[in-house]
């Protein structure tokens, strides 16, 4: 459009009354934008059909540690001090609480032991304790090594008291005594690690500890360097002395650094440190006591303090609900600051030592505020000025300032600190998450879980939490949540299952490895009896069967618990639920609880599971569909023993499954593939015998198609001693090239698509390729026919090169697609023992179909299956073909039917007779017996150096094992090939739809937050369109005199066959045979080419663009019936293909309009048919098919299925269809002249309510006005034009154009149709029938006449008119300047 939009702005506001009416128009217009449904835009469109990468896991301790023996060394020696410390009067007395000096030495020195051990037992109760008091060096070194002896791998624990000995050396000793207590002595650090060995901790609480420290570590290193030593030279010396233990594994816990002294403050006990440790709460409330702040509190003394009420376990009275809100604190402020491996390994992998470094952090804070800074290896960060060191010091505020009056018997006042804390968690909650630090209260959050009185606000939170992502589970299995939610599965609380069962689903969905504890744990039975629970809503039984279908997934112990707990009679029983996602759950459940179980595929056969699961094959939604298939696929591809009973229910399953064929899902068709391959597996060598008979047939057939480009003769002598291999070329003509070729001068390079990795236009030398693999070993030495468009695969000893394993077919796409086309008319059933293989050979014609699929992933499935099967059944075949070569027999082709003629390919020798042993073709195969030995070829063509061309082949040869009986000792051969198939073969809908359950539920989605990208882009794309609306609307009602303004012109880089403007936008879609060019038709560029992926001997006939008014995306009908829909064409990304599907199954190639001619002026010789039509209704989601059939089929792309199939009634095809959604009328132009009208409201036989048999030949176009009492306007290729009323039996217009139409288009607002001709003109004519242009140049300086017009097609809107020609030119003419 060459006047700026601003101008048309400008006219409107001259044309419209005032400038209000205008916005309310615009508003409304976006109303109804708003309220128009999207089509292929859900989740399983948009995103590709996998599971979330599994995050690497690091919750789980790989290692859970307990300290099992307790060392607990003190060198008091009560009343003498050590000679280099001197103490300050008074002085820091205290021994774990007791006054040595109070008694005598001896009872003193075993009181305070006694005391230390009683403190270490209420944190490790269990471990083994040994006291050693005022020892000597021997009595240090019997204690360690006896402890570690009894710990064996498990941990140990030193602690060493050292204040009654000299401070530790610089050389890396602590001190003893002798026997007689008249001397010190000194203990190597490094004796004590070699006794103590590895894991352990040590506690060092003595002045100078930090020297300890550094020694152990230097130490630790020189025995890392002697073991290196060893481990290298074994002559070494090092080597022969028993190898020092390594001592990685210790952690060693300090009171303060290389260079400090203990505090010595009298109102402080002596073992500050320990009692931090040890006695945490006592030694914080003294310390609170005599800090300043302490004052506040009146009335609290230090004797009050020892007498505060409780015990520490009871978190119901005081002193045990500070004991567990300090818990809380110190763990949080652990997990806020440590990094995450370091807080799992110290705080959740061993009881003691967690309570220790808890309280280790409690010790640097008191501490540091006497100078004196304790030190750990390993190193933690500073914590002693976190922020919830506040929140302890009020809570030990509150609960002191009510001690005096409890003491007066007042109840006591639970603290407020939980509640608190988990309000900051909801705050935080609300507060949106992205790109923020976790929340600290997390591992408070976890200490709640336990408390009856805050539980269900907790777990409520913790799934609000859970349900932000997989980070967010991450981060909670982190912090130790899962013990918590296990032991919980143990409640009978009724309020609590709906929050249980949606956290653990969270959980599932991001690690599924927490199955086992499920079923170690019985908490199956708690989700079976939720799933039983009829009262639960449909979300959380959906959610309870998620994780059962978890529980089950390739974990026997799973499926045998939730087997005995009638898992598959619940889930059958909620089958029709009216909720879509539980059905799709319930589904993959069963079919998952019978994958490779046999005594659950059972169960299901006594609960007729299979037929019930029939009524799914039929769900509106795909997503179910798709599920019910997965389940009935991994329902016959049980290994187990196979019965005639069984054998009946999996050709009953099988034959059931086939019906899905044309499935409108490409995600439901991937998925009948892999269940389909799972029977195949099954019946193997029937599939065998049956893949020979057809590859036999497609060799005896030769089908007319225009698929042959190249012709190849190969000829393979047999001398004794090798192999020689002759290649000429017959023909030599266009090769059908990636790019499609076409007679233009310059072809432009097409875009690479992203889903269309295979793309099926052959390169030569592919051909070639694929032909080098399916050579005939022609045991009479005549050659053998070959092309590309139908390469063969010999059964008699094909040499088959390269194996299913890499992507090389044995069976080509050509093969496959000329079989599936033989096997449609030919009479195999008489060839094969119709009574016991026709499942099988229907199976295989099923499968056929599906590798010639529009969707290139379900397309590539079938073909692994089939070629697989090809492959075993050509080695198979091979062996005793060779071995009875005298005794072959010949038998002659089937005989053709009418459908098929044979006709010879092209450079090509008319088809050999096959050979093929009697005992593949007359008897009838017996069932597949496992034990059968197989007999292996005694001659195997090897393609060596001296062939020619042997640069084609691999040096290497291997062949697969012959089939399941294949003995071990052939070690050159893969075993197992067997399972080729079922390994490999998966479609990762499970994965995909479990991801479904680790993303957000509960977020409101992009598309409805209306401050989102995504919400206002389409407000302005709405906008857009009311503008467009608007505008052109204010053109076409001052009516149109002329259309001969050329504002478009270029080359095309294919004939066009198919035009089609966007809506709204500039952009311009022109299709040719197979590919689809996008032009901008206001900037005159190209801005997309790419192709369209369907088979060469098919056209484009058809498109439509879907969702025009928002996210647009593409569709293209071939003339083989295939649809297809295209996403991210015309911007900067790869064009993708949405969906692909059958739209019309019976349209194959043989059957297309070969002998219809339709009409002297046309010569539709070139182009067949009418092809496929379409019309699209975007108000239903209905999209109308019909062309070279006998019926007008409707599809809705919601539920992606057919909903109705409409005969038209006549016996030729359907030209041209139009819809109205409003009255529910369906017209249709036909190739006999008649014009039909149904109400698709009624039943097949009576919806044809009116047929017009005015024109005497084919119906160029038949279009149904869409106001409420809008005309059918239909024209002929006679040029005739008829208005027809719905109501009323005969026309009420006719006006007459030029003869010889080829196409014809009609504006839908403005009334004008142009006609374009074979005599290479355009006529445009308004309502009268008066002509207003006649276009038959282009413009420019050498204005050439028009090629033949070969399409035509007006804007939805604008009056444009877009005309593509034989002469590869697409032009675009508009009305004259001054009215745009």
């Amino acid at each position: 459009m060459k006047t700026s939009s601003r101008a048309l702005m400008k006219m409107d506001s001259d044309l419209l009354h005032s400038p209000a009416v205008g916005l309310a128009e615009e508003e409304e217009a976006d109303m109804n934008d708003w309220k128009l449904p999207l089509t292929f835009m859900k989740k399983r469109h948009l995103e590709k059909i996998e599971g979330s990468k599994a995050l690497a896991q690091s919750w789980r301790m790989k290692d859970r540690m307990k300290t099992v023996s307790v060392a607990l060394v003190l060198c008091l020696n009560v009343g003498v001090d050590p000679p280099d410390v001197v103490k300050t009067s008074p002085c820091a007395r205290l021994e774990c609480w007791i006054d040595p000096l109070s008694m005598s030495p001896q009872k003193a020195l075993e009181t305070i032991g006694a005391n230390l051990q009683k403190q270490y037992e209420n944190w490790q109760p269990r471990a083994r304790y040994k006291q050693s008091l005022d020892p000597t060096v021997d009595e240090v070194k019997k204690l360690c090594t006896s402890l570690r002896r009894n710990a064996k791998e498990e941990r140990v624990l030193f602690h060493y008291n050292g204040h009654g000995v000299p401070r530790p050396t610089v050389n890396g000793e602590i001190w003893v005594f002798n026997k007689n207590y008249t001397q010190y002595i000194p203990l190597s650090i490094y004796d004590l690690q070699t006794w103590m060995g590895s894991p352990s901790i040590f506690v060092y609480d003595c002045s100078n500890a930090g020297i300890i420290v550094k020694s152990f570590k230097q130490f630790a290193l020189q025995r890392e360097q002697e073991l290196e030593v060893a481990a290298i030279n074994p002559s070494h010396p090092l080597a022969q002395m028993p190898l020092p233990p390594s001592m990685k594994n210790c952690i060693q816990l300090a009171a303060c650094e290389a260079s400090e002294l203990l505090p010595m403050n009298p109102d402080l006990p002596a073992d500050l440190f320990t009692s931090c440790l040890t006695t945490p709460i006592t030694i914080a409330l003294r310390w609170f006591c005599m800090q300043k702040s302490a004052k506040l509190v009146p009335g609290v003394t230090l004797d009050l303090i020892e007498k505060i009420p409780g015990r520490l376990n009871d978190r119901r009275t005081p002193l045990g609900e500070l004991n567990w809100i300090f818990t809380a604190i110190t763990d949080t402020i652990a997990w806020n600051v440590l990094p995450r491996d370091l807080f799992q390994k110290l705080f959740r992998q061993d009881l003691l030592v967690a309570s220790l470094f808890r309280n280790f952090l409690l010790a640097e804070r008191i501490m540091r505020s006497y100078n004196c800074t304790p030190v750990s290896s390993p190193r933690l960060p500073p914590t002693y000025m976190h922020a919830m060191w506040q929140a302890w010091d009020l809570a030990v505020d509150i609960c002191l300032s009510q001690l005096p009056t409890i003491m007066e018997g007042t109840a006591f006042r639970p603290s407020e600190f939980f509640t608190q804390q988990l309000t900051a968690f909801e705050v935080w909650l609300t507060m949106g998450v992205e790109n923020r630090n976790p929340p600290e209260q997390l591992p408070i959050v976890l200490q709640v879980l336990l408390s009856q009185v805050h539980r269900l606000r907790a777990l409520e939170l913790l799934g609000q939490f859970l349900d932000l992502g997989p980070w967010a589970v991450s981060l909670a299995l982190s912090v130790g949540i899962f013990p918590y939610v296990l032991k919980l599965l143990q409640s009978s609380a009724r309020e609590l299952r709906p929050l249980l069962v949606f956290i653990w689903a969270k959980i599932l969905a991001v690690d599924s490895s927490c199955q086992a504890d499920l079923v170690k744990d019985n908490g199956h039975k708690y989700f079976l009896s939720v799933l039983a629970d009829n009262y639960m809503p449909a979300e959380h039984r959906t959610m309870a069967v998620f994780i059962l279908a978890v529980i089950v997934n390739n974990y026997s112990t799973g499926q045998e618990a939730c087997l005995q707990g009638n898992l598959i009679a619940n889930c059958l029983e909620q089958l029709s639920d009216p909720h879509p996602l539980l059905r799709q759950w319930v589904a993959i459940c069963l079919g998952r609880i019978w994958q490779n179980f046999d005594p659950a595929r059972w169960c299901g056969v006594r609960d007729s599971a299979h037929e019930k699961l029939y009524t799914l094959l039929s769900d509106p939604i795909p997503e179910v569909r798709c599920a019910a298939v997965f389940a009935l696929g991994t329902f016959v591809g049980n290994s187990g023993e196979r019965t005639d009973h069984s054998t009946t229910i999996d050709h009953n399953v099988a034959m059931m499954l086939a019906q899905l064929i044309n499935d409108g899902s490409p995600v439901v068709r991937k998925e009948l593939v892999v269940a389909l391959s799972h029977l195949v597996v099954q019946y193997e060598s029937n599939f065998c015998t049956v893949a020979l008979q057809f590859i036999e047939e497609e060799k005896n057939y030769s089908v007319p198609s225009p698929a042959n480009t190249t012709g190849f003769r190969i000829n393979l002598r047999r001398s004794s001693r090798d192999l020689k291999l002759e290649i000429s070329f017959s023909s030599q003509s266009e090769p059908g090239n990636l790019t499609p070729v076409r007679d233009s001068p310059a072809i432009p390079r097409l875009r690479s698509v992203n889903s269309y990795t295979n793309i099926r236009a052959v390169t030569t030398a592919r051909n070639l390729n694929k032909s080098l693999q399916n050579l005939n070993l022609n045991e009479e030495g005549g050659p053998a026919a070959f092309s590309p468009g139908n390469l063969s695969t010999s059964s008699s000893a094909s040499s088959t090169l390269g194996s299913p394993d890499n992507d090389e077919y044995i069976l080509s796409f050509e093969t496959i697609d000329k079989m599936r086309r033989v096997s449609s008319y030919s009479s195999l059933n008489s060839l094969i023992g119709v009574s016991f293989n026709s499942v099988y050979t229907q199976i295989w014609r099923v499968l056929l179909h599906l590798a010639a699929d529009p969707f290139p992933e379900v397309s590539d499935l079938a073909m692994k299956v089939l070629n697989s099967i090809a492959y075993k059944a050509t080695m198979n075949a091979r062996p005793q073909r060779i071995l009875d070569s005298a005794s072959l027999t010949k038998s002659a082709p089937a005989s053709p039917t009418s459908k098929g003629t044979l006709i010879h390919q092209a450079g090509g020798s008319p088809p050999m007779p096959s050979t093929s042993s009697s005992s593949l073709t007359n008897d009838v195969p017996k069932p597949p017996n496992r034990e059968q030995p197989a007999t292996r070829p005694p001659y195997t063509p090897t393609l060596g150096g001296q062939a020619p061309h042997s640069h084609q082949f691999p040096r290497t040869r291997k062949m697969f094992d012959k089939g399941p009986e294949q003995g071990a000792e052939d070690g050159d051969e893969p075993v197992g090939h067997r399972n080729y198939v079922s390994l490999s073969l998966q479609t990762g809908l499970c994965d995909w739809s479990a991801k479904y359950f680790a993303q957000p539920v509960t977020k409101i989605p992009e598309e409805h937050d209306l401050e989102s990208q995504v919400r206002m882009e389409r407000q302005w794309r709405f906008l857009r369109n009311a503008r467009v609306r608007r505008q052109s609307r204010v053109i076409t009602q001052r009516g149109i005199s002329r259309l001969d303004d050329q504002i478009f012109i270029n080359r095309n880089p294919g004939v066009p066959s198919v035009v089609k403007f966007h809506p709204f936008n500039t952009c311009i879609a022109v299709a040719d045979k197979d590919s689809i060019c996008f032009w901008d038709w206001e900037k005159g560029e190209r801005l997309d080419y790419f192709y369209n992926g369907n088979p060469r001997y098919t056209r484009i006939t058809a498109m439509q663009y879907l969702n025009g008014h928002d996210c647009s995306l593409l569709l293209t009908a071939t003339d083989d019936g295939a649809l297809r829909i295209w996403k991210n064409f015309a911007d900067q990304k790869n064009p993708e293909m949405v969906t692909a599907w059958q739209g019309l199954s019976d349209m194959l190639p043989t059957t297309r309009g070969l002998a219809r001619r339709v009409s002297i002026y046309l010569d539709r010789s070139k182009q067949g048919g009418a092809g496929m039509v379409v019309d699209w209704e975007q108000e239903t989601g209905l999209l109308m098919t019909s062309g070279d059939v006998r019926i007008i089929r409707i599809w809705d792309t919601d539920r992606e299925m057919k909903v109705q199939d409409i005969p038209t009634g006549a016996d030729s095809c359907v030209t041209s269809l139009s819809c109205d959604s409003h009255r529910s009328l369906v017209v249709a132009g036909l190739g006999d002249g008649s014009v039909r009208v149904f109400d698709r409201r009624m039943g097949p036989n009576e919806c044809r309510v009116m047929t017009y048999r005015e024109h005497g030949a084919w119906v160029v176009k038949a279009h149904l006005q869409k106001e409420a009492d809008g005309n059918i306007i239909s024209v002929s290729v006679n040029g005739d034009v008829r208005f027809f009323e719905p109501r009323t039996p005969d026309s009420i217009n006719v006006l007459q154009t030029v003869k010889g139409l080829t196409a014809l288009d009609i504006h839908p607002q403005a009334n004008l149709f142009a006609c374009g001709s074979m005599n290479q003109f355009i006529a445009v004519y308004n309502s009268n029938g008066d002509v207003i242009s006649n276009i038959k140049y282009y413009d420019g300086f050498m204005g050439q006449r028009i090629g033949a017009i070969s399409c035509l097609a007006f804007h939805p809107y604008w009056p444009h008119l877009a005309v593509g020609s034989n002469d590869y030119y697409m032009s675009i003419y508009s009305a004259e300047k001054r009215l745009r």
